[in-house]
Parts: structure tokens; sequence; C-alpha cells
């Protein structure tokens, strides 16, 4: 082999090299065309989005309607740095924040605006801005990037740090105990486990006018599952598409170091999902009244639906959180009855 063609081959895996990497980035990031978004295919098969079932060929609109109407909270650049650190964003390493964040969104969204609440760009609606507000990029903001990231020193992440599902559902769970707004509960059923008496007893407090009169707290129950050690054990596929026709979901978060993604819904075998990896400017919706503020409004709601196979997740993609909410005893009675 002479000089030439010794220095073509290593040219070629040089630029094999550069090519993976740069595949690699886009997949973590989600800015290339390398993820193209797909949309809802036209098929007999139902597509249910968090507890809503609907038929592509005529519901196609309230479908992305559904959609659109969830908060989409993604990576931010340009906030203010967390605690004592340099991050001023958190690109890279926020993805499984900003899923805890849109689940919790979502939970509030249920709670205080009902399921069937949707957004309209054109409209200013004061109790929808009132739940966005909560989550600004500020230390203020009870479920800004800032508190999910400091709390997470706690549990023994540091700023900057990638998160796992577990550790999120821990972390949310402790800020909901500051939400006076929500007084949610917040239920880690660990070890597959759920004991009903135990979450009776967290989400059952007295009126303060009435010691006679229990009230029942809104319930966040978190479920963490495994879905497979080397690849995802086609068992569970049918067991994942049941967390999104309850009524009560929340829908699941889950993912691997770098890339975490929120699922909320599914149609026949392809799971449909909200993906965090894309950077924004920071920004601030104090009264949506002026036009950059309509914009802002807009960074929250994703334009696009993104679905994949259940079995073409990535192998590693093992380590799931599902999570519902309940708002009276009887609704998680009822879901406990539904499980098999």
């Amino acid at each position: 082999m002479d000089w030439k063609q010794i220095i073509q081959k290593h040219s070629r895996k040089i630029l094999n090299r550069i090519s993976m990497d740069l595949m690699l980035e886009a997949y973590l990031t989600h800015e290339s065309s390398l993820m193209d978004l797909e949309d809802i295919p036209q098929t007999v098969d139902p597509v249910w989005i968090l507890g809503k079932k609907y038929n592509t060929v005529i519901d196609i609109q309230q479908i992305r309607n559904d959609i659109q109407s969830r908060l989409w909270f993604t990576y931010r650049k340009g906030f203010l740095q967390i605690g004592n650190t340099n991050f001023t964003s958190d690109r890279g390493w926020g993805c499984m924040l900003r899923c805890g964040q849109m689940v919790i969104g979502q939970a509030l969204i249920f709670l205080h605006l009902g399921r069937d609440w949707r957004w309209d760009p054109d409209k200013r609606d004061i109790d929808y801005l009132k739940i966005l507000r909560m989550f600004e990029d500020k230390r203020s903001a009870p479920y800004s990037i800032h508190q999910i990231a400091l709390m997470g020193v706690s549990h023994g992440k540091q700023v900057g740090e990638w998160f796992g599902p577990n550790t999120i559902a821990q972390v949310l769970k402790k800020l909901a105990t500051m939400d006076e707004l929500s007084s949610l509960v917040f239920h880690v059923a660990l070890d597959n486990t759920l004991v009903i008496n135990e979450v009776k007893k967290l989400c059952t407090v007295m009126e303060q006018t009435n010691s006679s009169k229990q009230i029942w707290k809104p319930l966040v129950l978190v479920i963490p599952l495994r879905l497979g050690i080397s690849t995802i054990n086609p068992a569970y596929v049918q067991g994942v598409k049941m967390c999104f026709t309850f009524p009560q979901s929340l829908g699941v978060i889950g993912g691997r170091p770098n890339h975490a993604l929120y699922f909320i819904g599914f149609v026949g075998n392809d799971v449909i999902f909200l993906d965090p990896h894309t950077t924004q400017q920071i920004g601030m919706l104090p009264n949506k009244d002026i036009e950059t503020e309509h914009k802002i409004d807009h960074s929250y709601h994703c334009q696009q639906i993104n679905r994949l196979p259940i079995l073409n997740m990535d192998p590693s993609l093992a380590a799931v959180s599902g999570f519902l909410i309940f708002l009276t005893p009887s609704f998680m009675y009822a879901f406990c009855l539904k499980l098999p």
C-alpha cells in the first residue's frame, strides 16, 4: 500500500468519525433534519392521547389541537446562572428536568383547567398564564429549571448533571410540597407495589373550618417501570399502551443519559412524544399583551408531532416512570380495579 492509499484510508476514517459525531450530536439535541418529525398517519387504529381516544380520519384537527395544548418545555439559553454555577443554559443536560416540567405542567392543567382545556394562541387566559409563569426560568418560579436543578443537589446530582426518571420524580415530590396553590401529593410506588391505605393517608386531611370533614388532596402517582435490559421486551408493549388509555394519565417519561422524552400517547404500535431537545431563547410571559409575548407563548407549544415505533426505541430506554393524577379517592379506586 503506497502513501497515497494510506492517506486516503486515514482520511476516510476521520471523515466517518466526524460524520458519526455529527449524527450523534443531532440525535441528542434534535436540532437537525436527521430527526424529521413524523405526523399522524391515516389509519383504522385509534389515537390515544392522555386518556382521550381519537379517530385519525375524522378527528385529525382535534388530535393536533390536543397535542399542541400540552405544555412543551425545552432547553433554554440566556437565563440567570443557576446558584453559584456558571450555567445560563441547560442544553445538553436538562432534558429529563424539562420532561419533569412537562409532566407537572400537565398535572396543573388537568387540575386547574380540566383535561378538555385547549390552548388558544389568540386568547389571554389568566389561569393558564398563572400556571405557565410557575415554570419560568428564574429562581423565584416554583417549578423552574433553577429550582429543579438545585433540589437535585440533595439527591446527589450536581447542577449540570443528567437526572434519571427516579431522581426527577423525587425532586418534583419535594417541590410539590411548596406549591400552595395546587396542594398536590406526590407518591412514588416503589418495588411495583401500591399500598392503597398508605396513599389514602397521604391524601386525606381535615378541613380547617370543620374538623370532622375530610378533604382529598389531588394525587400524582408515579409508577417506576422497567421495559427490559438490553432490548425493549415485546411483552411490555400492551402495558405501555394501556398507560395512555386511562383518563387519569399524565403520560410517561423515560430516558438514557443525555436523552429523555415525554410520551403522551400512541397510534398503532407507535408512541407519540414531546421532545425537549430544542434550544430556545429564554422568555418571560407576564400578561401576553404584546407581540413578543405572543411569540414566547407559542414557544411553549409544539407545532409538530413526534412518533416512533415502540420496539424501535433505543434498547437502553429502559427506565420509565408513568404518572397519573387522581382528583378524588373514587378516581383512584376505579383505576385500581382496571389493572390486570
